[in-house]
């Protein structure tokens, strides 16, 4: 009881005597015993969270803090702009031995959880960690993994990217066992000596120039083969237009065709009938009826008619006369004598 008693009156006693620290919103706090009065002696693993106050024995503890929020680490060769007041960017060589300088600037913070690992193996404060840890990884990894590009690499920004991503990888493998975690490695700008950089903005030139001929070449070979498309559009056209032309005329030709060729059979219809009546008729004028019409048409003739008796050339005054009733038994003799010429021919 006297022992309790002690033991009580000592803790009154030092806490009126203890002292307060407290953490940042972006800072964890990790405490050190000097004395091991209660618990180990040493670092302790209890992590102190962001934004509290703490009340620590005096003289036997031990406080330190660290900022977990983003840090920067930029590595520039503007001394206006990076960490330190001199020229501080990486040199190295490419992989085709052309000496380079880039600008770097890596993102990184501590993990709250490895905070006493840091305080027992890398250093007391945030600054600490950068120059003894971060700051010697990072130079040595980035430039290692830059080392692996061409000079003309580095104008090709997808070459780029992809090595910054592979060294953030390897630089969060390095130091993420130590407690710091490596977010973004972000390179900036870079240079070469200026007779290379000449050697490459000349190529670049003339690379532009030989794009800009093809462009030109692609382009005049485009409105050639549209001007040929065009043609052949108003080619077909006027031959599609020329068979038209032309079936057209072929229909007029074969009706006009077919009109003659009926027209021709008519005709030939026409006079075919024409031939057949006079041979029909000759036929009749070649018998009896045609006698009969002779006499007919003399009779017609000379109805009406003077009769002259015209002197003959001989001696003296002879007339020569027209016995006129002779002439007409002539034709009547001859028409009985050919009647009955027919009559035997005909008799059995």
């Amino acid at each position: 009881m006297k022992r309790l008693l002690l033991l009580s009156a000592f803790a009154l006693a030092t806490l009126q005597g203890c002292t307060c620290h407290s953490t940042d919103s972006t800072e964890v706090g990790v405490l050190t015993r000097k004395v091991a009065l209660i618990g180990k002696a040493g670092v302790q693993d209890e992590i102190y969270a962001p934004g509290a106050t703490y009340l620590f024995m005096p003289f036997v503890t031990d406080w330190h803090t660290y900022d977990v929020s983003l840090q920067n680490l930029a590595m520039t060769r503007d001394k206006s702009k990076g960490d330190r007041q001199n020229e501080d960017d990486l040199r190295f060589k490419t992989i085709d031995g052309n000496e380079i300088r880039v600008d770097v600037t890596v993102v990184w913070h501590i993990d709250p959880q490895k905070a006493p690992h840091i305080l027992t193996s890398v250093g007391e404060d945030i600054d600490q960690v950068k120059e003894k840890l971060v700051r010697p990884a990072c130079r040595s990894v980035v430039r290692d993994v830059l080392n692996e590009l061409s000079s003309e690499d580095f104008y090709v920004s997808d070459k780029r990217f992809e090595k910054a991503d592979k060294a953030r990888d390897q630089l969060h493998r390095v130091l993420g066992p130590e407690g710091v975690k490596i977010e973004q490695v972000i390179l900036g700008e870079h240079k070469f000596t200026p007779e290379y950089e000449q050697v490459i903005r000349d190529k670049k030139l003339a690379e532009q120039n030989a794009e800009r001929l093809r462009s030109e070449a692609h382009a005049a070979a485009e409105a050639a083969k549209q001007k040929l498309e065009t043609a052949k559009g108003k080619v077909n056209q006027q031959l599609a237009e020329a068979a038209g032309f032309l079936d057209q005329v072929k229909l007029k030709s074969d009706a006009a065709f077919f009109e003659n060729q009926k027209q021709a059979e008519a005709i030939v219809a026409e006079k075919k009938a024409a031939a057949e009546a006079i041979r029909k008729r000759n036929e009749a004028l070649a018998g009896s009826g045609g006698r009969t019409m002779v006499k007919l048409k003399l009779a017609e003739a000379l109805e009406g008619k003077q009769i002259l008796f015209v002197p003959t050339g001989g001696g003296g005054a002879q007339l020569q006369t027209l016995n006129l009733n002779a002439l007409l038994k002539t034709y009547g003799a001859e028409e009985g004598a050919q009647s009955s010429k027919v009559a035997g021919e005909t008799a059995p």
